[in-house]
């Protein structure tokens, strides 16, 4: 290894009918790691017999996992090298493969159906990694980090994103310290580097995304708190600034001149977005706008408690800003995050501003007194929708006014390092948590706002720009800068959405545009039909490799069968049918198409008013671990049901669980694939 907690760079794999072996040609006096097989058991080797043929070399070891009828070792085959941060490389996961320890591959649908999520989430999942730089940990947090620990074990777990995968590994640990240059932490978000000039001063941008991977899912499947105090879509994004690096990024038509310095300074602004901390959820029954559910504030306020508890004790003072709409169905969301505020803190102090354009412009709720720990929330409403109506996005400025001294107080992360010395200059105090429903498109335009104006005082401070200058007098800069984030807002979006993120052309060109209107449009609509139709197996995807749901051994029981009764699952099909008869009798000639046309187009009537009527049932909804509320919600749509005159009597059976299989309770086979399967990591 090329240093104290680095990770091997080069793997050969060797397999042999009784085990895999992996070792790194570079080090050959390290001992090798052997996976015994078909049983999984690791072990070390010192001087291992290379029986058998050599498969591959490879960049890393992903991890192992246990499926129903097998285990499987997912390696890294391809890794793209996307620039370095202070000298290390960083890469990004390309390609990866499945290794089984049977030795004859062993199929039934749901091994093959959980192979094909697990493939699907690492072709699209942007996932990052580094031999001996810790991505999962920001600037600030690494200053006091103990560096002769081994690399997997100075991450944060929040964002160690294949740590279930690395299970097996980390528990061997113990007896074979050896082991720590194979286990390959990844993170999964968002990893920019860029090297660029500003004001004739040679820097390197870096911007990075951090998914967590407690409570990750989909848009309308993971919502709110869970009650270890995890939040659904917890991003933290940091923003870093490299000046005086000699081995920045590998960007080299942007940067002139030399890089050498007396001096390399950093300068890092960390961001956070959660979804709102209460128990709520959207239930999608095919309305372009789901069903929303809040339970009562009470109840979730010990997991409130637990997330802001960790909040603060990782960032200090948060600054929690809301921008979700006042009215409408989101005001329900609102006004429960407003409660849970008003119940942690100590004698809360409440201020409201209005405007010409919304009768609460701002709202502000702070403790009166610093007397506990939850005294540390700074909750501040801002009527998004309202103050920007009509593509007017320079009025989410007004924010900055009302964070004011908070904004000023909170600083930024600077070291300076020098050849024999590092420093820290200043830290960052606190952190401005930002949501709306999504925590996707209007927290994406606050986010930039803040992170440009953070950056603006950061250089100034430091002498590269002068008092009075911004960023966006210097066109290359500000082209990056804002790139940077737009792309940034899309990968967060494709991961909780899957889509791009809305508004980005504000993000990227500084104004709205009717053009940008039109791709939002275009967006929305696709949003629509991946979250009721394809969210599903992307949440199930999600559940299986992070480990929130673990396979038991085969049982008659398929957990991925489409358990609906079968006249529930044909009602779409005699639609299209419906449909094409339709246009088939209206093409071709004949005297008694007309009455043919009108049965069919009763027909389609029937089918596509069921559909709107039942659309709870037509929604392709997680198998691994549906939701409770979900599940309530389709037991309910069944019974009712059962009550329509053309249709109910043949699902009575079925909603009683007495007719054949595929006619039983689909609600009450969506707990049993749960509970078969469901096991919490922590």
């Amino acid at each position: 290894m090329s240093a104290a907690g680095s990770l091997f760079r080069d793997i050969n794999v060797h397999a042999s009918p009784s085990h895999y072996l992996f070792r790194s040609p570079s080090s050959p006096d390290h001992p090798a790691l052997i996976i015994d097989r078909p049983s999984g058991d690791v072990r070390m080797a010192q001087k291992p017999s290379l029986a058998g043929k050599r498969v591959t070399s490879i960049a890393g070891i992903l991890g192992m996992i246990r499926l129903r009828l097998d285990k499987y070792i997912i390696i890294i085959t391809k890794a793209k090298l996307v620039g370095r941060i202070q000298g290390h490389s960083v890469y990004k996961v390309e390609a990866t493969e499945f290794l089984p320890l049977q030795e004859r591959a062993l199929h039934d649908p749901d091994e093959d159906g959980f192979l094909a999520l697990l493939r699907t989430h690492l072709r699209t999942g942007p996932m990052y990694f580094s031999y001996s730089f810790d991505l999962t940990n920001s600037f600030q947090r690494q200053a006091s980090a103990n560096h002769s620990l081994p690399l997997w074990q100075r991450t944060d777990d929040r964002f160690f994103w294949n740590r279930h995968l690395q299970g097996d590994f980390i528990d061997t640990r113990v007896a074979h310290p050896t082991i720590d240059p194979y286990i390959l932490p990844v993170f999964f978000g968002f990893l920019k580097i860029s090297t660029t000039i500003l004001k004739s001063t040679p820097l390197t941008f870096v911007l990075i995304t951090r998914k967590s991977r407690h409570r990750a899912g989909t848009r309308y499947f993971t919502r709110g708190i869970d009650e270890n105090g995890h939040v659904a879509n917890f991003n933290e994004t940091e923003q870093i600034v490299i000046v005086g690096e000699s081995a920045g990024g590998f960007d080299n038509n942007t940067a002139g001149g030399s890089r050498e310095k007396d001096k390399v300074q950093v300068l890092s602004y960390i961001q956070t977005r959660g979804s709102v901390p209460v128990y709520w959820g959207e239930v999608s029954n095919l309305s372009y706008t789901p069903k929303l559910q809040i339970r009562g504030v009470d109840s979730a306020i010990p997991s409130t408690r637990k997330h802001f508890d960790e909040q603060i004790r990782l960032y200090g003072d948060n600054y929690l800003v809301n921008l979700v709409n006042q009215k409408g169905r989101e005001e329900r969301v609102k006004a429960a995050y407003e409660q849970s505020v008003r119940l942690l803190v100590s004698a809360p102090m409440e201020s409201q501003q209005s405007s010409e354009k919304t009768s609460e412009r701002f709202r502000e709720i702070e403790p009166r007194k610093n007397q506990q720990r939850m005294d540390r929330l700074h909750y501040i409403y801002f009527d998004f929708h309202h103050e920007c109506r009509g593509m007017q996005w320079h009025r989410a400025l007004l924010l900055l006014d009302k964070l004011g001294d908070g904004l000023v107080n909170q600083g930024y992360f600077h070291s300076t390092t020098t050849t024999a010395l590092t420093s820290i200059q200043s830290t960052q105090q606190s952190v401005v948590r930002t949501n709306c429903m999504d925590c996707l498109d209007r927290t994406n335009v606050v986010q930039s706002m803040l992170a440009r104006w953070t950056l603006n005082r950061a250089m100034i401070d430091i002498g590269v720009l002068s008092p009075g200058e911004d960023i966006s007098g210097y066109t290359t800069f500000e082209l990056m800068f804002r790139n940077a984030w737009a792309d940034n807002a899309d990968v967060v979006s494709r991961a909780y959405s899957g889509t791009g993120a809305l508004k980005t052309d504000f993000t990227r060109t500084g104004v709205r545009t009717k053009a940008g209107a039109l791709a939002d449009l275009s967006n929305s609509i696709t949003r629509y039909i991946r979250n009721n139709f394809a969210d599903g197996p992307r949440q199930d995807a999600y559940d299986l490799f992070l480990g929130t749901y673990v396979p038991l051994p085969p049982s008659p029981h398929r957990v991925l069968a489409d358990r609906r009764p079968v006249i529930i699952q044909s009602v779409p099909y005699i639609l299209a049918a419906a449909i094409f008869f339709i246009l088939a009798a209206l093409i071709l000639p004949g005297r008694h198409t007309g009455w043919f046309a009108i049965f069919w187009m009763a027909v389609a009537a029937w089918t596509a008013f069921w559909i709107k009527e039942y659309g709870v049932l037509f929604v392709n909804w997680p198998k691994l671990n549906p939701p409770s509320w979900v599940t309530e919600n389709l037991r309910e749509a069944l019974l009712r049901a059962r009550g329509d005159v053309v249709v109910g009597r043949l699902l009575t059976d079925g909603v009683r669980g007495t007719r054949h299989e595929r006619g039983m309770s689909f609600a009450g086979s969506r707990m049993l694939a749960a509970e078969e399967g469901k096991k919490r990591i922590e």
